[in-house]
Protein backbone atom coordinates (compact mmCIF):
# COMPACT_ATOMS: atom_id res chain seq x y z
CA UNK A 1 0.00 0.00 0.00
CA UNK A 2 1.42 3.39 -1.01
CA UNK A 3 2.06 5.77 1.87
CA UNK A 4 -0.06 8.53 0.32
CA UNK A 5 -3.16 6.37 -0.15
CA UNK A 6 -6.36 7.25 1.67
CA UNK A 7 -8.00 3.94 2.59
CA UNK A 8 -11.78 4.34 2.60
CA UNK A 9 -14.43 1.96 3.91
CA UNK A 10 -17.91 2.52 2.48
CA UNK A 11 -21.10 1.61 4.31
CA UNK A 12 -23.98 1.19 1.87
CA UNK A 13 -23.16 0.24 -1.72
CA UNK A 14 -25.85 2.32 -3.39
CA UNK A 15 -25.86 5.06 -6.02
CA UNK A 16 -23.65 7.37 -3.96
CA UNK A 17 -20.94 4.74 -3.59
CA UNK A 18 -21.36 3.93 -7.28
CA UNK A 19 -20.75 7.50 -8.42
CA UNK A 20 -17.99 8.08 -5.88
CA UNK A 21 -15.99 5.10 -7.18
CA UNK A 22 -16.58 5.99 -10.82
CA UNK A 23 -15.61 9.60 -10.17
CA UNK A 24 -12.42 8.80 -8.27
CA UNK A 25 -11.38 6.52 -11.13
CA UNK A 26 -12.06 9.32 -13.63
CA UNK A 27 -9.97 11.91 -11.78
CA UNK A 28 -7.19 9.42 -11.09
CA UNK A 29 -6.95 8.69 -14.82
CA UNK A 30 -7.37 12.35 -15.74
CA UNK A 31 -5.40 14.27 -13.08
CA UNK A 32 -5.51 17.56 -15.02
CA UNK A 33 -9.33 17.60 -15.20
CA UNK A 34 -10.63 19.94 -12.49
CA UNK A 35 -14.22 20.12 -13.78
CA UNK A 36 -16.67 19.53 -10.95
CA UNK A 37 -14.06 19.75 -8.18
CA UNK A 38 -14.08 22.41 -5.48
CA UNK A 39 -10.50 21.45 -4.55
CA UNK A 40 -8.48 19.54 -7.16
CA UNK A 41 -5.66 19.58 -4.59
CA UNK A 42 -6.58 19.68 -0.90
CA UNK A 43 -3.78 19.78 1.65
CA UNK A 44 -1.50 18.08 -0.85
CA UNK A 45 -4.04 15.28 -1.49
CA UNK A 46 -5.66 14.64 -4.87
CA UNK A 47 -8.98 12.93 -5.51
CA UNK A 48 -7.06 10.06 -7.10
CA UNK A 49 -5.28 9.42 -3.79
CA UNK A 50 -8.55 8.01 -2.44
CA UNK A 51 -8.63 4.21 -2.61
CA UNK A 52 -11.20 1.76 -1.28
CA UNK A 53 -10.32 -0.67 1.47
CA UNK A 54 -13.68 -2.42 1.91
CA UNK A 55 -17.43 -1.94 1.87
CA UNK A 56 -20.47 -3.13 3.82
CA UNK A 57 -24.02 -3.89 2.66
CA UNK A 58 -26.92 -6.21 3.49
CA UNK A 59 -28.06 -6.96 -0.07
CA UNK A 60 -27.12 -10.47 -1.22
CA UNK A 61 -26.72 -9.14 -4.77
CA UNK A 62 -23.71 -7.12 -3.59
CA UNK A 63 -22.21 -8.95 -0.60
CA UNK A 64 -19.15 -11.04 -1.39
CA UNK A 65 -18.42 -9.28 -4.68
CA UNK A 66 -15.61 -6.89 -5.58
CA UNK A 67 -16.80 -3.36 -4.90
CA UNK A 68 -16.03 -2.39 -8.51
CA UNK A 69 -18.66 -4.93 -9.63
CA UNK A 70 -21.17 -4.55 -6.80
CA UNK A 71 -21.78 -0.86 -7.51
CA UNK A 72 -23.58 -1.80 -10.75
CA UNK A 73 -26.01 -4.27 -9.14
CA UNK A 74 -29.70 -3.45 -8.78
CA UNK A 75 -31.43 -1.44 -7.45
CA UNK A 76 -28.61 1.03 -8.26
CA UNK A 77 -29.54 3.25 -11.19
CA UNK A 78 -26.90 5.98 -11.18
CA UNK A 79 -25.65 7.11 -14.56
CA UNK A 80 -22.60 5.17 -15.78
CA UNK A 81 -19.75 7.39 -16.97
CA UNK A 82 -16.82 5.06 -16.20
CA UNK A 83 -17.64 1.52 -17.28
CA UNK A 84 -14.45 -0.07 -15.99
CA UNK A 85 -13.74 1.58 -12.61
CA UNK A 86 -10.47 0.79 -10.87
CA UNK A 87 -10.50 -2.29 -8.68
CA UNK A 88 -8.62 -1.44 -5.48
CA UNK A 89 -9.11 -4.96 -4.17
CA UNK A 90 -12.03 -3.91 -1.98
CA UNK A 91 -14.78 -6.45 -1.40
CA UNK A 92 -18.26 -6.02 0.03
CA UNK A 93 -18.74 -7.54 3.48
CA UNK A 94 -22.10 -8.42 5.01
CA UNK A 95 -23.01 -5.68 7.45
CA UNK A 96 -25.33 -5.88 10.47
CA UNK A 97 -28.96 -5.62 9.39
CA UNK A 98 -30.23 -3.45 12.23
CA UNK A 99 -32.68 -0.82 10.98
CA UNK A 100 -31.18 -0.52 7.51
CA UNK A 101 -34.08 -1.89 5.44
CA UNK A 102 -37.44 -0.09 5.59
CA UNK A 103 -40.38 -2.47 5.93
CA UNK A 104 -42.38 -0.93 3.07
CA UNK A 105 -39.76 -1.81 0.42
CA UNK A 106 -41.28 -5.27 -0.07
CA UNK A 107 -44.23 -3.53 -1.76
CA UNK A 108 -41.98 -2.12 -4.50
CA UNK A 109 -40.30 -4.53 -6.94
CA UNK A 110 -37.49 -2.06 -7.61
CA UNK A 111 -36.64 -1.97 -3.90
CA UNK A 112 -36.88 -5.65 -3.10
CA UNK A 113 -33.68 -7.36 -2.10
CA UNK A 114 -32.51 -10.66 -0.69
CA UNK A 115 -30.98 -9.87 2.66
CA UNK A 116 -27.92 -11.95 3.43
CA UNK A 117 -28.79 -14.84 5.73
CA UNK A 118 -25.58 -14.74 7.75
CA UNK A 119 -25.43 -11.01 8.45
CA UNK A 120 -23.50 -10.32 11.68
CA UNK A 121 -25.52 -9.12 14.64
CA UNK A 122 -22.90 -6.89 16.26
CA UNK A 123 -19.93 -4.68 15.41
CA UNK A 124 -17.17 -7.27 15.95
CA UNK A 125 -17.08 -8.35 12.29
CA UNK A 126 -17.07 -4.72 11.17
CA UNK A 127 -14.15 -3.86 13.44
CA UNK A 128 -12.22 -6.88 12.22
CA UNK A 129 -12.79 -5.97 8.55
CA UNK A 130 -11.76 -2.35 9.11
CA UNK A 131 -8.52 -3.43 10.78
CA UNK A 132 -7.64 -6.20 8.34
CA UNK A 133 -8.18 -4.02 5.25
CA UNK A 134 -6.26 -1.03 6.61
CA UNK A 135 -9.18 1.40 6.44
CA UNK A 136 -8.45 4.90 7.72
CA UNK A 137 -11.74 6.72 6.97
CA UNK A 138 -15.28 5.30 6.93
CA UNK A 139 -17.97 6.93 4.76
CA UNK A 140 -21.53 6.30 5.93
CA UNK A 141 -24.04 6.06 3.08
CA UNK A 142 -26.75 4.08 4.90
CA UNK A 143 -30.41 4.82 4.07
CA UNK A 144 -32.10 7.72 5.85
CA UNK A 145 -33.52 6.57 9.18
CA UNK A 146 -30.76 4.03 9.96
CA UNK A 147 -30.22 5.29 13.50
CA UNK A 148 -29.13 2.06 15.19
CA UNK A 149 -26.95 0.92 12.31
CA UNK A 150 -25.18 4.28 12.07
CA UNK A 151 -24.44 4.23 15.78
CA UNK A 152 -23.06 0.70 15.43
CA UNK A 153 -20.66 1.79 12.67
CA UNK A 154 -19.65 4.87 14.69
CA UNK A 155 -18.79 2.62 17.60
CA UNK A 156 -16.86 0.33 15.24
CA UNK A 157 -14.81 3.33 14.07
CA UNK A 158 -13.98 4.22 17.65
CA UNK A 159 -12.84 0.68 18.38
CA UNK A 160 -10.91 0.19 15.14
CA UNK A 161 -9.25 3.61 15.15
CA UNK A 162 -10.93 4.90 11.98
CA UNK A 163 -12.14 8.41 11.15
CA UNK A 164 -15.75 8.89 10.05
CA UNK A 165 -17.60 10.94 7.44
CA UNK A 166 -21.32 10.75 8.19
CA UNK A 167 -23.22 11.58 5.00
CA UNK A 168 -26.72 10.90 6.33
CA UNK A 169 -29.06 12.73 8.72
CA UNK A 170 -28.46 10.57 11.77
CA UNK A 171 -26.92 12.95 14.26
CA UNK A 172 -23.40 11.88 15.20
CA UNK A 173 -21.07 14.81 14.54
CA UNK A 174 -23.76 17.26 15.66
CA UNK A 175 -24.28 15.37 18.93
CA UNK A 176 -22.06 16.58 21.78
CA UNK A 177 -21.64 13.10 23.29
CA UNK A 178 -20.46 11.49 20.05
CA UNK A 179 -18.26 14.51 19.33
CA UNK A 180 -16.57 14.09 22.70
CA UNK A 181 -16.04 10.35 22.20
CA UNK A 182 -14.28 10.88 18.86
CA UNK A 183 -12.19 13.68 20.37
CA UNK A 184 -11.14 11.47 23.27
CA UNK A 185 -10.01 8.78 20.81
CA UNK A 186 -8.18 11.33 18.67
CA UNK A 187 -10.24 10.38 15.61
CA UNK A 188 -11.62 12.88 13.06
CA UNK A 189 -15.37 13.17 12.53
CA UNK A 190 -17.13 15.05 9.71
CA UNK A 191 -20.93 15.33 9.52
CA UNK A 192 -23.87 15.26 9.52
CA UNK A 193 -25.88 14.90 6.28
CA UNK A 194 -23.84 15.81 3.22
CA UNK A 195 -24.68 19.13 1.58
CA UNK A 196 -24.75 18.51 -2.17
CA UNK A 197 -22.31 20.50 -4.26
CA UNK A 198 -25.05 22.52 -5.98
CA UNK A 199 -28.21 21.08 -4.53
CA UNK A 200 -31.57 22.08 -3.11
CA UNK A 201 -30.40 23.01 0.37
CA UNK A 202 -27.36 25.10 -0.54
CA UNK A 203 -29.20 27.05 -3.25
CA UNK A 204 -32.24 27.61 -1.02
CA UNK A 205 -30.22 28.92 1.92
CA UNK A 206 -28.06 31.17 -0.28
CA UNK A 207 -31.14 32.67 -1.93
CA UNK A 208 -32.79 33.24 1.45
CA UNK A 209 -29.68 34.92 2.84
CA UNK A 210 -29.27 37.05 -0.28
CA UNK A 211 -32.85 38.29 -0.04
CA UNK A 212 -32.39 39.19 3.61
CA UNK A 213 -29.10 40.99 2.94
CA UNK A 214 -30.83 43.04 0.23
CA UNK A 215 -33.49 44.23 2.65
CA UNK A 216 -36.23 41.89 1.49
CA UNK A 217 -38.71 40.53 4.05
CA UNK A 218 -39.36 36.79 3.69
CA UNK A 219 -42.86 35.77 4.73
CA UNK A 220 -42.80 32.06 3.88
CA UNK A 221 -40.95 29.48 1.84
CA UNK A 222 -41.02 25.85 0.83
CA UNK A 223 -38.65 23.35 -0.74
CA UNK A 224 -40.02 20.16 -2.31
CA UNK A 225 -37.91 17.38 -3.80
CA UNK A 226 -38.81 14.39 -5.96
CA UNK A 227 -36.58 11.65 -7.30
CA UNK A 228 -36.50 8.08 -8.54
CA UNK A 229 -33.57 6.46 -6.73
CA UNK A 230 -33.50 4.14 -3.73
CA UNK A 231 -33.05 7.09 -1.37
CA UNK A 232 -36.44 8.55 -2.32
CA UNK A 233 -38.02 5.09 -2.27
CA UNK A 234 -36.70 4.55 1.26
CA UNK A 235 -38.08 7.92 2.37
CA UNK A 236 -41.65 6.99 1.45
CA UNK A 237 -41.78 5.59 4.98
CA UNK A 238 -42.43 8.88 6.73
CA UNK A 239 -41.34 7.51 10.08
CA UNK A 240 -37.75 7.51 8.80
CA UNK A 241 -37.87 11.19 7.85
CA UNK A 242 -37.75 12.96 11.20
CA UNK A 243 -34.01 13.65 11.24
CA UNK A 244 -33.94 14.39 7.50
CA UNK A 245 -36.55 17.14 7.81
CA UNK A 246 -34.77 18.53 10.86
CA UNK A 247 -31.43 18.59 9.07
CA UNK A 248 -32.71 20.24 5.87
CA UNK A 249 -34.90 22.75 7.72
CA UNK A 250 -32.18 23.82 10.16
CA UNK A 251 -29.71 24.24 7.31
CA UNK A 252 -31.97 26.91 5.82
CA UNK A 253 -33.43 28.53 8.94
CA UNK A 254 -29.95 28.87 10.45
CA UNK A 255 -29.41 31.55 7.79
CA UNK A 256 -32.82 33.24 7.92
CA UNK A 257 -35.03 32.39 10.91
CA UNK A 258 -38.63 31.47 10.08
CA UNK A 259 -41.13 29.84 12.40
CA UNK A 260 -42.36 26.35 11.63
CA UNK A 261 -45.70 27.62 10.29
CA UNK A 262 -44.01 29.53 7.50
CA UNK A 263 -41.45 27.11 6.14
CA UNK A 264 -41.72 23.59 4.77
CA UNK A 265 -38.73 21.58 3.58
CA UNK A 266 -38.50 17.91 2.80
CA UNK A 267 -38.72 15.08 0.28
CA UNK A 268 -42.06 15.06 -1.45
CA UNK A 269 -42.42 11.86 -3.45
CA UNK A 270 -40.83 8.96 -5.28
CA UNK A 271 -41.11 9.06 -9.09
CA UNK A 272 -39.53 5.87 -10.50
CA UNK A 273 -38.90 7.09 -14.05
CA UNK A 274 -36.69 9.93 -12.77
CA UNK A 275 -33.99 7.40 -11.86
CA UNK A 276 -31.08 9.06 -10.06
CA UNK A 277 -32.30 12.48 -11.16
CA UNK A 278 -33.66 14.76 -8.44
CA UNK A 279 -35.95 17.68 -9.15
CA UNK A 280 -36.18 20.43 -6.54
CA UNK A 281 -38.81 23.16 -6.36
CA UNK A 282 -38.20 26.23 -4.19
CA UNK A 283 -40.79 28.91 -3.52
CA UNK A 284 -40.13 32.17 -1.64
CA UNK A 285 -42.91 34.64 -0.79
CA UNK A 286 -41.39 38.04 -0.03
CA UNK A 287 -42.01 41.77 0.38
CA UNK A 288 -39.76 44.48 -1.00
CA UNK A 289 -39.68 48.29 -1.02
CA UNK A 290 -42.89 49.76 0.31
CA UNK A 291 -44.09 46.28 1.26
CA UNK A 292 -44.84 45.34 -2.34
CA UNK A 293 -45.08 41.55 -2.84
CA UNK A 294 -42.38 39.56 -4.59
CA UNK A 295 -42.37 35.89 -5.50
CA UNK A 296 -39.57 33.54 -6.49
CA UNK A 297 -40.09 30.09 -8.00
CA UNK A 298 -37.03 27.99 -8.80
CA UNK A 299 -36.64 24.56 -10.32
CA UNK A 300 -33.32 22.71 -10.06
CA UNK A 301 -32.81 19.37 -11.80
CA UNK A 302 -29.63 17.43 -10.98
CA UNK A 303 -28.20 13.93 -10.98
CA UNK A 304 -28.40 13.26 -7.27
CA UNK A 305 -25.42 11.01 -6.54
CA UNK A 306 -22.59 12.89 -8.31
CA UNK A 307 -23.90 16.08 -6.70
CA UNK A 308 -22.93 14.63 -3.32
CA UNK A 309 -19.75 12.89 -4.50
CA UNK A 310 -18.18 16.26 -5.33
CA UNK A 311 -18.46 17.13 -1.64
CA UNK A 312 -17.57 13.73 -0.20
CA UNK A 313 -14.16 13.68 -1.91
CA UNK A 314 -13.34 16.85 0.05
CA UNK A 315 -14.75 15.49 3.33
CA UNK A 316 -12.70 12.29 3.00
CA UNK A 317 -9.48 14.17 2.27
CA UNK A 318 -10.07 16.50 5.22
CA UNK A 319 -10.66 13.54 7.53
CA UNK A 320 -7.46 11.91 6.31
CA UNK A 321 -5.54 15.16 6.64
CA UNK A 322 -6.75 15.44 10.25
CA UNK A 323 -5.77 11.85 10.98
CA UNK A 324 -2.26 12.39 9.67
CA UNK A 325 -1.93 15.65 11.60
CA UNK A 326 -3.13 14.03 14.83
CA UNK A 327 -6.36 16.04 15.02
CA UNK A 328 -9.38 14.33 16.58
CA UNK A 329 -13.00 15.22 17.20
CA UNK A 330 -15.46 17.09 14.99
CA UNK A 331 -13.87 19.15 12.23
CA UNK A 332 -16.18 22.12 12.78
CA UNK A 333 -15.26 24.39 9.88
CA UNK A 334 -15.10 21.47 7.46
CA UNK A 335 -18.47 20.16 8.63
CA UNK A 336 -20.07 23.61 8.40
CA UNK A 337 -18.84 23.95 4.81
CA UNK A 338 -19.77 20.44 3.62
CA UNK A 339 -22.68 19.25 5.76
CA UNK A 340 -26.29 20.34 6.33
CA UNK A 341 -26.32 19.75 10.08
CA UNK A 342 -22.85 20.46 11.50
CA UNK A 343 -22.04 20.86 15.15
CA UNK A 344 -21.81 24.62 14.50
CA UNK A 345 -23.79 26.31 11.71
CA UNK A 346 -22.10 29.08 9.73
CA UNK A 347 -22.91 31.22 6.72
CA UNK A 348 -21.63 29.77 3.44
CA UNK A 349 -18.79 32.27 3.04
CA UNK A 350 -17.75 32.00 6.68
CA UNK A 351 -17.76 28.20 6.53
CA UNK A 352 -15.73 28.09 3.31
CA UNK A 353 -13.14 30.44 4.81
CA UNK A 354 -12.97 28.41 8.01
CA UNK A 355 -12.40 25.22 6.04
CA UNK A 356 -9.70 26.79 3.87
CA UNK A 357 -7.88 28.10 6.96
CA UNK A 358 -8.14 24.70 8.67
CA UNK A 359 -6.73 22.89 5.62
CA UNK A 360 -3.84 25.32 5.31
CA UNK A 361 -2.98 25.01 9.01
CA UNK A 362 -3.12 21.22 9.17
CA UNK A 363 -1.37 20.60 5.86
CA UNK A 364 1.71 22.18 7.46
CA UNK A 365 1.68 19.96 10.51
CA UNK A 366 4.21 17.18 10.75
CA UNK A 367 2.63 13.86 9.90
CA UNK A 368 2.62 11.56 12.89
CA UNK A 369 3.22 7.84 12.61
CA UNK A 370 -0.21 6.25 12.47
CA UNK A 371 -0.88 2.64 11.58
CA UNK A 372 -3.85 2.61 9.17
CA UNK A 373 -6.91 1.22 10.87
CA UNK A 374 -4.99 0.98 14.11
Amino acid sequence: MAADQIRVAVVGVGNCANTLLQGITHYRRNPDDATGLMHPLLGGLRVGDIHFACAFDVDARKVGKPLADAIFEKPNNARIFVRDPDDDGAHVFAGPLGDVVASHLTNFPEGQRTVVADAPSDKAAVVRALRETGATVLVNYLPVGSQKATELYANACLEAGVGMVNCIPVFIASDALWARRFAEKGLPLVGDDVKSQFGATVTHRVLMKLAQQRGIAIDSSYQLNVGGNADFLNMLERGRLGSKKTSKTEAVTSQVPLDAEHIHIGPSDYVPFLGDNKVCYVRMNMRGFGGFPMELDMKLSVEDSPNSAGVVVDAVRCAELARRAGVGGVLEGVSAALMKRPLKQMEEGEAAAAMEAWVEENAKRETRNVTPGG
